[in-house]
């Protein structure tokens, strides 16, 4: 939209910003003001990037507070992480420049709506008066859903503070309870601190994957555990899985996918890491 350079920047096996390459990419480009995308869970290992450390290397690289901005993307795990415990705060309180999060996807709103938060003085320069609404317009089309603040309201409301904490806590207990299942069955998987994506080996066969919608990159497929998410549910796939792996890989017909460079060695269970 605005045309700028991006570059990206190295992760760890486990999703979160390198910080190390963070920096010397900084470092290359010291002549520019860096924008960047802090995630709260990425879309598919659902990493929590440490943000504390990513303003420390910003000023290490000599980037004053003027020189840099910061947008905190928690499209889905944004309203999941202030209920976790021994979760790092995201706060105006530091430098931050804006968070988003999705009202669709762990609030479960009908239709696709999104919040984003930012300081006054971003919405100062974006907005403009329009005279027939009688307000001032910050959006970018110039409208917006009116129907999905609605349903926010409703459901922040009816499931209040306690009822989030509570669904929050239930995801993270059975995200938990499946990869442990996973690996006791003898398949790689890996589940990140402060997530609820549990990230696996890949099904072998395609029409597995498209019975049970698995979204899939590469050599790993991910589940991602929300209310719905039941241990009936999880149980019903799991030993769906176990027995078409029986069927794929018995009497060595075939491998495992090595899932290492991925989560990492210790994640992994194929033939050469196990």
């Amino acid at each position: 939209m605005y045309r700028m350079d991006c570059v990206k920047v190295n992760t760890l096996s486990s999703g979160e910003i390198d910080c190390h390459d963070f920096k010397s990419k900084l470092l290359s480009n010291k002549d520019k003001p860096a924008i960047v995308n802090v995630n709260i869970g990425t879309t598919v290992k659902g990493a929590v990037d440490d943000l504390d450390l990513v303003i420390n290397k910003l000023q290490e690289a000599g980037f004053s507070h003027d020189r840099f901005y910061i947008h905190c993307d928690g499209a889905l795990f944004g309203l999941m992480l202030p209920f976790v415990k021994r979760a790092p705060k995201v706060s105006f309180k530091k430098a931050i420049g804006s968070v988003s999060v999705s009202g669709h996807k762990f609030v479960g709103c009908p239709m696709p709506c999104g919040v984003l938060i930012t300081r006054l003085e971003h919405v100062k320069v974006l907005s403009r008066n329009v005279e027939y609404l009688a307000s001032r317009d910050a959006t970018i089309m110039g409208s917006r859903n009116g129907h999905a603040p609605l349903f926010l309201w409703y459901t922040l409301n009816r499931k209040g503070y306690r009822g989030f904490r509570k669904e929050v806590q239930k995801c993270l207990r059975n995200a938990h309870y499946f990869k442990d299942r996973l690996v006791h069955a003898g398949i790689g998987a890996m589940l990140n601190e402060l997530s609820s994506t549990v990230v696996f080996e890949r099904p072998h066969d395609e029409e597995f994957v498209r019975k049970w919608q698995l979204a899939c990159q590469g050599n790993i497929a991910h589940v991602v555990v929300m209310p719905n998410v039941t241990i009936h549910k999880l149980d019903g796939f799991l030993d769906e899985l176990v027995q078409k792996r029986d069927a794929w890989f018995g009497e060595g017909k075939s491998q495992p996918p090595c899932i290492a460079s991925d989560v990492g060695i210790h994640n992994c269970l194929c033939a050469l890491h196990r």
